[in-house]
């Protein structure tokens, strides 16, 4: 007998996280299971302090949960197994490990550790799927509005296009990765990624691999193109045939990147927005020698 404390999201898949977390009773019938709301976990070295180094620990959520999870133990030598359950409504993660929702949990303690992290507005944060900038930020900053005023699920893919179309306005960027600057024109998006999906099921980045021996991110460039051609483009992305379009996309591989704007858009964290963003600085960690 193993014995568990799940870590679970209310929040998560349109608020439908505690209840399809208890789906667990069953799939891990005979095991000892105890129960928490991530949220009220307010001190993480007292947390697994309290837990002895045989117990798993198991994340319930989704991506944003995944996100606060590995910014909250940041620092933390802790020795515990760490298993996750996928209840999240976007599951990017969960795609690019080659999972689905509804899957046992399986272990992700190599997916939690030494991750690149992001330095946006003076404040430093991890990141487990990628950081984007431009029409994805944007699309995460309308669907937090229209969060707000309905409890419907928020279709992205239809923020998106609108966005294309009409709302978003591309932009002028300089874009450093490991020294070497390049400036693109009418700029759609520069995100960095760890992995190869981000929104809910886009292949951005089909070659990033987030577990590559060099410690490599993927900086992926859309730019110099028409609000026409744009979407008839983006229905590519989601199979990561958008680059084919060399003249139009760019990717980068390395390991210390920065971005500039020539004005502020949102940007996004693993679905997590930031609003009036004019730069963002990516640094890997385990490639900069740092604990």
């Amino acid at each position: 007998m193993k014995k568990y404390t799940v870590l679970y999201n209310p929040l998560a898949g349109n608020s439908t996280g505690k209840e399809e977390t208890f789906a667990l009773d069953g799939i891990l019938a005979g095991n000892e299971i105890t129960y928490k709301d991530i949220t009220t976990v307010e001190d993480y070295r007292a947390f697994f302090a309290g837990l002895s180094p045989e117990e798993i620990v198991l994340i319930s959520g989704g991506d944003g949960t995944l996100n606060k999870f590995v910014n909250y133990i940041d620092g933390i030598d802790f020795k515990n197994s760490i298993y996750y359950y996928a209840t999240g409504s976007g599951n990017d993660f969960l795609g690019d490990v080659g999972k689905k929702r509804g899957n046992d949990p399986f272990e992700i303690t190599g997916y939690v550790k030494n991750l690149p992290s992001v330095t946006v507005k003076g404040k430093k944060y991890r990141f487990i799927n990628n950081v984007g900038f431009g029409i994805d930020g944007y699309c995460c900053e309308e669907g937090d509005r229209r969060r707000k005023l309905t409890d419907k699920p928020i279709n992205y893919t239809s923020i998106a296009l609108k966005g294309l179309a009409f709302c978003f306005k591309p932009v002028n960027a300089e874009v450093t990765v490991d020294g070497v600057t390049r400036k693109f024109r009418k700029v759609w998006l520069v995100p960095t990624m760890n992995g190869r999906y981000y929104g809910g099921g886009m292949m951005i980045a089909p070659d990033q691999d987030r577990l590559n021996e060099e410690h490599s991110v993927t900086v992926v460039v859309v730019h110099n193109i028409s609000k026409v051609k744009i979407v008839a483009v983006f229905p590519s992305i989601f199979k990561g045939k958008h680059l084919k379009y060399k003249k139009n996309v760019d990717v980068i591989k390395g390991h210390e990147v920065h971005v500039k704007f020539d004005r502020p858009c949102a940007l996004q964290i693993d679905g997590e927005t930031v609003s009036g963003v004019t730069e963002y600085s990516v640094k890997n960690s385990v490639f900069a020698g740092v604990s």
